[in-house]
């Protein structure tokens, strides 16, 4: 049974749902006789431009691609969406984050696992985080605090540094995922920063804490959210709502779980839409592509999808399909 906290949804507010589906035989059973009744009513009569094609191997996740699209963001290379710059309101000063992860090192492969933010004591966090900051500092970055298993890092070394999102790493494999610091070479510093941190979190002494309390190690960092926010992309009006209720399920595979979250959000988050007078829309986001509906009797719901969408969405906005639920997220 899902027991992951929901937040209070607005059904005023546009809706960005990650991890709808997944590219797992697990997931496409999961799917199997899932009663969605909600996201049922909203495929079969809102209205969708169609899915926007992606690549499973992007550096940034769908999800992320779909909300610069709704906060109208200038186009960027891949892997250099400013969410971390946005989000703490930093206008033209490169920001990213810096998660604080467990790596996993095999006889053959390397792989990463975001930390539960219920395992990382506050304390513990600032620790590391003070720890860490003199090394930074040398290779131009300020380190601020924001959250237990997240801080923000800012300084020009992130100005130009294409980094894969956490979203598209965590529980995988590292393979292929890791910057060429041959190809980049701005991921250098980032790189060596990054080995600094695992030797420094192996004998700092809140390693031992957690170690003596049964706690997993805090044994690395992972770095997305880079880039820079330019003055008119600087937050304004109501964001959209991006919801967290699918991914710690999909990313661990325990696809129970993602069923029962997926109906308390059909339930908490969905239904209610089909009730208001002025519903937002409802972005569903998979592995590759993702996908907008809207009510069709909303004049200004184009205008979710900013900037060079904005026109072609006007013109090929049209009435949806029936579909069936499972179908339409097995093609996410």
């Amino acid at each position: 049974m899902n027991t992951l906290p929901m937040p209070e949804f607005s059904a005023e507010r546009a809706l960005i749902v990650p991890f709808a589906a997944a590219d797992d035989d697990a997931c496409r059973q999961a799917l199997a006789g899932l009663a969605l009744p909600a996201l049922q009513a909203v495929l079969t009569e809102w209205s969708t431009p169609g899915p926007v094609r992606g690549d499973a191997y992007s550096r940034n996740a769908p999800h992320e691609h779909a909300l610069a699209a709704a906060l109208g963001w200038d186009a960027r290379p891949d892997g250099l969406l400013p969410l971390a710059a946005w989000h703490a309101g930093v206008i033209d000063r490169p920001c990213a984050w810096l998660h604080l992860c467990h790596w996993t090192v095999g006889m053959e492969q390397v792989s990463l696992q975001a930390m539960d933010p219920a395992s990382v004591p506050p304390d513990q966090s600032r620790a590391l985080l003070a720890a860490l900051a003199p090394l930074a500092a040398e290779d131009g970055l300020t380190l601020v605090w924001e959250q237990p298993t997240r801080w923000r890092a800012e300084g020009e070394p992130l100005r130009h540094l294409p980094w894969p999102s956490l979203d598209r790493v965590a529980q995988r494999r590292l393979d292929g995922w890791l910057p060429d610091g041959a190809a980049h070479p701005a991921a250098r510093p980032l790189l060596r920063l990054l080995n600094e941190a695992q030797m420094l979190f192996y004998t700092h002494p809140v390693h031992d804490e957690r170690a003596a309390q049964g706690l997993p190690a805090i044994n690395g960092l992972w770095i997305d959210g880079c880039g820079t926010l330019q003055p008119h992309e600087a937050p304004q009006g109501t964001p959209p709502q991006l919801t967290d209720a699918l991914r710690r399920p999909a990313l661990h595979g325990d696809w129970a779980a993602w069923r029962d979250a997926w109906q308390t959000l059909d339930r908490e988050a969905i239904a209610p839409r089909l009730r208001h007078p002025r519903p937002g829309p409802i972005t569903l986001c998979g592995e590759s592509h993702w996908q907008t509906w809207a009510p069709p009797s909303t004049p200004t719901h184009a205008t979710l999808l900013a900037g060079r969408w904005r026109q072609t969405l006007r013109r090929l906005w049209r009435p949806a399909r029936p579909a069936n639920v499972a179908t339409v997220l097995q093609s996410l």
